[in-house]
């Protein structure tokens, strides 16, 4: 895949992600996707997910704990299957009302079109700052290999 497929590809995740289209989002990825949000194991829903299935309940726990306002890339750049973006997202916090407004940097690698691995790296001080709550004792302990 080129460049701009991989582009494309990144382009209708977010528009997904916006939509709130679970079904989508998973066609867009591999069956062995290697994800980590910035918050793993830090905050109640987010994980370091190796596989579909995994990110399928991950994704699912996303949606239920976030009301997503906004999620916004706001620069691309691209190298042959790499793809890093710039951007920022204002959630609602479902539980407690709470806002984060965050701004983050997102590294992806395509393999044959779909995103086959994902790294977020974002403001965690806007986290802190929202109240969120501690992750549970089982999502503290989840596995979460160093990168």
């Amino acid at each position: 895949m080129n460049e701009e497929q991989n582009l494309q590809t990144a382009k209708r995740f977010y528009q997904a992600v916006n939509e709130r289209d679970l079904p989508a989002i998973l066609k867009l990825l591999t069956d062995d996707i290697d994800w980590k949000d910035a918050v793993a194991g830090k905050w109640p829903g987010s994980a370091w997910c190796h596989g579909l299935q995994e990110f399928e309940r991950y994704g699912g726990k996303f949606f239920e704990l976030l009301d997503i306002q906004k999620f916004e890339p706001d620069e691309f750049i691209s190298g042959r299957d790499n793809l890093v973006v710039e951007g920022s997202a204002r959630y609602v916090i479902r539980a407690t009302g709470r806002l984060v407004k965050t701004s983050w940097v997102q590294i992806f690698i395509f393999r044959d079109g779909q995103i086959c691995r994902f790294r977020e790296y974002s403001d965690m001080a806007a986290w802190e700052a929202s109240g969120a709550p501690e992750p549970p004792a089982a999502a503290a302990s989840e596995k979460s290999p160093s990168d």
